[in-house]
């Protein structure tokens, strides 16, 4: 990329007042140039433009968001058994394995009921077996006739009685001993302690029988596989699909990325500062165990990518508004650049009278140019030349002050306006659109209509109007200034939104 050293003339623009490029873009920007510049209108201003080639680059296109660092599977741990913890080995921040103690409880109690269950199964076997002895003597008296009916049936009951007072035993022996068994605590899963709720000595209820929940000993989490839960504003959840994928910075490691997966976009919404929001699932690979629950990340999210395609510079894009501007920085007349935008070639689809930057009649001009002319010699403007300034800002700002590039390019923002209209997505703007630009043809500038793919707001993919031979101009542009500052103020106050889609406002 070449450049060209900046004349005294452009020193001069940059010195003069916020109204001055204001009233220039709109009123003969040639002619105010050379009038500001104090230079005569026959004589063309010098050559101050960088020239860039069409280059072949990569180019990405992100949802950007805040998130929060959290475990995919996390455990609450309770005992089953109450009591008082006679030992407690682990600490927060300790790996554990499946079936690893945690936690043990005073099992006298349970070992107390376990030797009376045994006890009553004891008895129970007993009774069973003498009442099996009873009932087969009775039932060979009753094969004989030398008993009753009812003397035979009491006997058979008595005998079911007892074997079921066997099994209600061996079910008490067995409650019992698993009552036993979970005074020792151990772990579900294989994974990391990340909270302790309790102490050594402390007595802890059980949520068998508390109708409270019982007593929360530990939170473990399996941390081998992280997600990051983000927010993304609903403008922008259609183009973020299961499966894309993400990059995740966390402060801890700011120079080391992590690469993620879109697991899941949850069909709920939430409102975030009147804001509807949809939260996005994202899976991290956490075997290293560097990232943490509760770590801020921020995440790209990838939504476009082009691979070794035409791209030139952001800076070089000239919209109908600031066309004229850049033509008198160039030494080209009005009409001039005019001849050349209608001898241009256009994209398809586009109208045939599209077409702004007419400017205003000649009689405005000259009344303009008067009024800038009292402005940089510090003289008072009467009440209707105030006037007639204030209308030429206010006219300004309606145009272009708005933050817009052009139709859907790098400047369109999201929000609402001051008119309560639509929002629209900072990441849209990333989708191209079309867009004038002044390249070299056979050794001078000439203006050309161009349409634009994806923007990473460094460099434009090229999908019509140039070759990968042209050059093109990056010429000053107040109007381009102006709408990337807008729409950097924009981002920085949705900024304050946590997951909002976070795209700068152009680089050029």
């Amino acid at each position: 990329m070449t450049s060209k050293t900046l004349p005294p003339t452009i020193a001069l623009l940059g010195r003069a007042s916020l109204a001055l490029p204001v009233l220039g873009l709109l009123f003969g920007c040639d002619e105010v140039v050379s009038q500001i510049a104090g230079e005569p209108d026959e004589e063309p201003p010098a050559e101050i433009y960088q020239i860039a080639g069409v280059e072949r680059r990569d180019i990405t296109v992100a949802v950007e968001a805040a998130g929060i660092i959290e475990p995919v599977t996390t455990v609450e741990v309770k005992s089953k058994a109450s009591g008082e913890i006679l030992s407690l080995p682990v600490d927060t921040g300790d790996h554990v394995d499946a079936g690893a103690l945690l936690a043990n409880i005073d099992p006298r109690v349970l070992d107390n009921s376990l030797q009376q269950a045994q006890a009553n199964l004891d008895v129970a076997k007993a009774r069973l077996a003498n009442s099996s002895s009873q009932l087969e003597r009775i039932d060979e008296l009753y094969q004989k006739k030398s008993l009753s009916k009812s003397d035979w049936e009491t006997a058979a009951l008595d005998y079911a009685q007892a074997n079921s007072e066997v099994v209600r035993g061996q079910i008490q022996v067995e409650n019992a001993t698993i009552g036993l068994d979970d005074t020792n605590v151990v772990s579900p899963i294989t994974g990391t302690v990340i909270e302790r709720f309790v102490e050594q000595g402390q007595v802890i209820s059980s949520p068998m029988g508390d109708v409270g929940g019982g007593t929360l000993l530990l939170r473990m989490a399996d941390l081998s596989t992280v997600q990051v839960r983000m927010l993304v504003d609903e403008i922008d959840i259609g183009k973020v699909r299961p499966g894309s994928n993400a990059a995740v910075n966390v402060a801890a490691f700011p120079n080391r990325p992590f690469q993620g997966e879109v697991v899941k976009v949850e069909p709920q919404a939430v409102a975030q500062q009147n804001v509807t929001m949809f939260p996005v699932l994202i899976d991290l690979d956490n075997r290293e165990g560097l990232l943490k629950p509760g770590m801020n990340a921020e995440v790209e999210l990838l939504v476009a990518r082009r691979i070794d395609v035409p791209t030139i510079p952001n800076a070089a894009l000239r919209t109908e508004e600031d066309i004229f501007v850049a033509g008198a920085v160039l030494g080209l007349e009005p009409d001039d650049v005019r001849d050349m935008l209608a001898a241009a070639p256009r994209p398809p689809g586009t109208p045939t009278g599209e077409g702004r930057g007419e400017g205003p009649p000649p009689d405005a001009r000259q009344q303009m140019r008067a009024i800038m002319m009292k402005m940089r010699n510090g003289e008072a403007l009467t009440e209707e030349e105030q006037k007639l300034a204030d209308e030429m800002r206010k006219r300004m700002a309606s145009r272009g002050g708005a933050g817009g590039f052009g139709r859907g390019g790098p400047g369109a923002g999201r929000g609402r306006g001051e008119g309560g209209g639509r929002r629209t997505s900072a990441v849209d703007s990333q989708f191209g659109g079309d867009y004038l630009v002044f390249a070299l043809r056979d050794g001078a500038p000439t203006a050309l209509r161009i349409r634009t793919g994806v923007t990473d707001l460094d460099r434009t993919e090229v999908n019509f109007g140039l070759n990968e031979d042209d050059q093109v101009l990056i010429l000053p542009s107040a109007f381009l200034v102006r709408a990337q500052e807008s729409f950097q103020q924009r981002v920085r106050r949705w900024n304050s939104i946590p997951g909002l889609s976070r795209d700068s406002g152009g680089k050029g």
